[in-house]
């Protein structure tokens, strides 16, 4: 989620509405001048379109439910409801959407912080509703067993960690896949965060990044490959050299990185076609993210910083745990629903329900175990520092 700039760092050299800031002896970016921090709400509504997009995808879109006997239509779908089908079948680009904009909004929401704040932001950010996610799903295949497999309990409490994917243990929920993207990210970018996040070492960054990324399926070394994350990291740098766009402005270096993004981006989407989703076309989904990027361009240059719907901050609140939760536990909802009512009013139906306790996760289980893991954080990290000291 986007927030505000907590301690943004200095304009080098620029006018401001006090004065003229005190030119540093070697300047981060002497020609820009950053912009003040905000939140920006179009981010809030990408990120909820982009999750919709996803759940109509898992419910209605992907090869595995247009196969015959499928387990949770018993039919082919694209026989029940054609048109959606062809449209949803588009909708798992939501993820790189996601991954686009977890770049631009951890570079945003960092800028100026500590190690110690970027750790415990991302922790209270996202622990609290993926640990309800965990032991909701688990509940749901337990309560209606026979769509999808239960793992066994102390599969079930390592991925509690969120760190499974690590030890080759499968996920609850298949979906949890892409938290294993952002959590090698979050570790790469914490080095920069370390040093002190500036334009220059955001951009070397993204450089040194790209090439890892781009040596990393031929250099034969797992290691690499798995910090590099070859299949995820230019949607990443793209999310980061648009954030640099909207703090510093445009210039050719944040284009061209931005245009690499593209390049390797449509190659990663042809990638996924051909070896996960089968059902969608290259061209539509190459455009469809054309379409975000050029949007989030617009973004980036403020061109929708006019757009200030309040609703779009709770559409946004509601994004991380529909996503969490609306795979396995919808997919067996449609399971044991499919046929007692229009397959399209289900799938209505099944969405609005998760955006209900999606709302309901953010109210009763985000806020107020963020706060005590915020607090009880905190108290850690002071007592060490203390002890240090001692």
């Amino acid at each position: 989620m986007a927030r505000r700039l907590k301690r943004p760092l200095p304009p080098p050299a620029a006018p401001s509405s006090a004065g003229t800031a005190p030119r540093p002896a070697t300047p981060a970016h002497p020609a820009k001048r950053a912009r003040p921090g905000g939140r920006l709400y179009v981010i809030d509504g990408i990120r909820l379109l982009a999750a919709l997009m996803v759940a109509a995808h898992h419910y209605v879109g992907t090869w595995r439910v247009d196969q015959p006997g499928n387990r949770i239509w018993d039919r082919p779908v694209s026989d029940i409801m054609p048109t959606v089908f062809r449209v949803a079948s588009y909708g798992w680009v939501g993820v790189e959407i996601f991954f686009v904009i977890s770049g631009f909004v951890i570079c945003m929401s960092c800028w100026g912080r500590t190690p110690r704040q970027f750790f415990v932001s991302r922790v209270i950010r996202l622990y609290p509703a993926y640990w309800f996610a965990v032991l909701f799903t688990t509940a749901v295949l337990i309560a209606l067993p026979g769509v999808w497999e239960r793992l066994r309990l102390r599969e079930v409490l390592l991925n509690l960690t969120m760190l499974q994917a690590g030890s080759a243990v499968p996920n609850v929920d298949g979906v949890y896949w892409t938290l294993w993207s952002e959590l090698r990210f979050y570790l790469l970018f914490l080095v920069v965060v370390a040093m002190g996040l500036t334009y220059r070492r955001v951009v070397v960054f993204c450089c040194v990044w790209g090439a890892a990324a781009m040596l990393a399926p031929v250099a034969d070394l797992h290691l690499l490959e798995l910090a590099a994350n070859p299949e995820g990291a230019w949607y990443f740098i793209a999310g980061l050299a648009l954030y640099l766009m909207h703090r510093y402005g445009q210039d050719l270096l944040l284009w061209g990185i931005l245009a690499m993004a593209w390049l390797m981006g449509q190659l990663e989407l042809g990638n996924r076609i051909e070896k996960v989703e089968h059902v969608s076309s290259w061209r539509g989904s190459v455009a469809i993210f054309t379409v975000f990027l050029l949007l989030m361009v617009a973004v980036a240059l403020g061109r929708t910083d006019r757009i200030r719907w309040k609703w779009l901050v709770t559409a946004g609140a509601m994004t991380y745990p529909l996503y969490l939760i609306h795979y396995v536990a919808g997919t067996t909802l449609i399971n044991r629903l499919h046929g007692t009512m229009d397959a399209r009013l289900l799938v209505a139906v099944v969405i609005t329900g998760f955006l209900v306790l999606s709302y309901l996760i953010h109210r009763l289980v985000e806020r107020p175990v963020s706060r005590l893991l915020k607090r009880g954080l905190d108290t850690s990290f002071a007592r060490m520092r203390n002890a240090g000291d001692a």
